[in-house]
């Protein structure tokens, strides 16, 4: 359920190893202590993120779309729609500038998509690694070149860490979900 606000959303862009998940384990637990924090991680090759035999791995395999499981420290969903065949957004969602529906990358619709979904869980902060071409405010990590990124360049890798948390609580927060009377 939203909390009614609409998340502040940062990209890390950077090539591999030039340390951006290190970045991100750095911001979070700054941004935490302003709000509710969520990070998304783009990964380019496929994984098996649920142990085959086990009892989720069985119902994801018997055909649920999602499967939540809920253990005694963690609550996890695994949807069998990643960026080969993204889930829809919302009617009307337009974070890059056009309506999702319309933009004929399947990654970025997946990316929409799973913003949608934690706008809808009421995050403040939004952190998106490795969706370089994501049309969203960048923290540009080692050499890649600015021109290589969909998103305009708001800091560096290389900033002060309380900069560049102050730079993503200054941005405008991104909705990509429709809302009742807004008509987007």
């Amino acid at each position: 359920m939203s909390n009614g606000a609409s998340p502040r959303i940062i990209s890390l862009a950077g090539p591999s190893d030039s340390g951006k998940t290190t970045l991100v384990e750095t911001l979070v637990p700054k941004l935490a202590e302003h709000g509710r924090v969520a990070t998304v991680k783009s990964i380019h090759h496929d994984i098996e993120i649920d142990t085959p035999g086990t009892d989720t791995h069985r119902h994801r395999t018997a055909g649920a779309e999602t499967v939540v499981g809920v253990t005694p420290e963690l609550t996890f969903d695994i949807s069998t729609r990643g960026k080969r065949d993204p889930p829809d957004a919302p009617d009307g969602s337009d974070v890059f500038g056009t309506d999702v529906a319309d933009v004929d990358d399947s990654e970025l619709r997946a990316l929409a998509s799973t913003l949608a979904r934690l706008e809808r869980r009421g995050y403040a902060f939004v952190v998106v690694e490795g969706f370089s071409a994501a049309p969203l405010p960048t923290i540009l990590v080692g050499d890649r070149d600015p021109s290589a990124v969909g998103g305009e360049i708001v800091g560096r890798g290389s900033d002060a860490v309380d900069d560049l948390v102050a730079t993503i609580r200054s941005l405008d927060p991104v909705s990509v979900l429709e809302r009742p009377g807004d008509g987007t």
